[in-house]
């Protein structure tokens, strides 16, 4: 398998990157459509992710077929058809409903550190995805997920809290995600070892 980077991006066949800016250690899968997002440092998509108007934070699980801030069609207009604002791909006289895209780029959704989201799942636009939740398989997410939550369904409700309140908190407030790549080599057979809560006590303060 390849080796990840801390200066080029690990960008795998057929993907499609427009306006988009990319980590230290992030991989793209297979024939993905990454568009006007940032990938912050280690995070990562399976193939066939498609993701748009996204930050990324550190860190983040983003499996195979996920789709991410997929954009709208006007609803409120006579026509949903993209002729109405794609408008020069059909007349030679008319221009396109620069507007329209500037409120489409606006419209932000955030993936916070640590998080995994599962296979195919879709998450809307203007959706933020707090630190360490989880998105299950399928879900579709419309509304903001609080850290360490575990959402399913469509459309996603709470299953269950990853770990307890005061867990969560100390996670938060360690915010290991942050850690230069020597410490998090130095504290890696701890991630492999530890509960969340004996390697909170060994790294606090």
């Amino acid at each position: 398998m390849p080796r990840l980077s801390a200066t080029e991006p690990l960008i795998h066949p057929g993907c499609q990157i427009v306006n988009s800016h990319l980590g230290a250690w992030v991989e793209v899968g297979a024939d993905s459509r990454i568009l006007n997002s940032t990938f912050e440092d280690y995070a990562y998509c399976d193939r066939l992710a498609d993701i748009a108007n996204t930050t990324v934070g550190k860190f983040a699980n983003i499996a195979a077929m996920v789709r991410i801030g997929p954009t709208d069609h006007p609803m409120e207009q006579a026509s949903l058809h993209h002729f109405v604002y794609r408008s020069s791909s059909y007349w030679d006289d008319a221009t396109d409903d620069a507007a329209f895209f500037d409120h489409r780029h606006s419209r932000r959704t955030v993936i916070g550190p640590d998080t995994w989201i599962g296979h195919g799942a879709i998450i809307k636009p203007d959706v933020t995805i707090g630190a360490g939740a989880i998105i299950a398989s399928g879900a579709v997410v419309t509304r903001d997920v609080p850290p360490y939550t575990i959402v399913a369904g469509v459309p996603a409700i709470p299953l269950r809290p990853r770990f307890a309140k005061e867990i969560a908190a100390r996670l938060l407030t360690l915010a290991w995600w942050d850690w230069d790549h020597d410490r998090l080599r130095a504290a890696l057979p701890d991630f492999r070892s530890l509960t969340a809560q004996a390697f909170l006590d060994r790294y606090e303060g």
